[in-house]
């Protein structure tokens, strides 16, 4: 059997620490205004950006527990 150690804590340190990385390159996006909100193709991309971060989270964990639970 595979301990916490093995399977969350990978997950955990992905999602976190990455995901720390990935809020201060939003808020770069942001303050550079490399995207310009006002315009409707800049909102979607970025809409995608915070839905691609949450869906493959998403995905990890059910593959996570799909594997250890299945």
């Amino acid at each position: 059997m595979l301990s916490f150690f093995d399977t969350w804590l990978p997950f955990i340190y992905l999602y976190v620490g990455g995901g720390i990385f990935f809020i201060f390159g939003l808020y770069l996006i942001r303050k550079t205004k490399a995207l310009d909100m006002r315009l409707k193709h800049h909102r979607f991309w970025w809409k995608v950006l915070i839905f691609g971060y949450f869906y493959f989270m998403a995905i990890h964990a059910f593959l996570i527990i799909a594997a250890l639970y299945l």
